[in-house]
């Protein structure tokens, strides 16, 4: 895989929320955003035209400064090979992070030259759904 085939497009951007039944209601009530479904204990993912935006508090084990972009791509293990061999350092190595009904999410992640972390994400079907 080149590096340019790697990255295919945002799939999801991730806002702090110190309390996320308040910021439900004014993503969705105030700026008119579709909430696609909350996971418990304290993540709302809404739809920003094909854009997913989570909400949710910090993480101790994913702790960032501000704004997460998650860009999608197919094959996170070859995409994180290219990466890497491109000169990116990464924090995680590719590991599941959740598995729905219909497929399987995938994460890893990097820090940009400036610092800021950015991740990459897969979301293989499972059983060709």
């Amino acid at each position: 895989m080149m590096v340019a085939d790697a990255i295919q497009r945002v799939h999801q951007i991730s806002i702090r929320a110190a309390d996320t039944a308040r910021a439900v209601a004014f993503y969705r009530d105030v700026l008119g955003l579709k909430l696609i479904f909350q996971a418990p204990p304290q993540l709302a993912f809404f739809d920003c035209g094909g854009v997913r935006l989570m909400l949710g508090p910090a993480e101790p084990e994913f702790d960032h400064q501000g704004s997460v972009i998650y860009f999608a791509v197919d094959d996170i293990n070859a995409a994180h090979t290219a990466l890497a061999a491109a000169g990116v350092t990464f924090r995680t190595e590719p590991h599941l992070i959740a598995k729905l009904p219909d497929r399987e999410v995938w994460l890893t992640d990097f820090l940009d030259s400036e610092g800021n972390v950015l991740a990459l994400m897969s979301e293989p079907k499972i059983g060709g759904a």
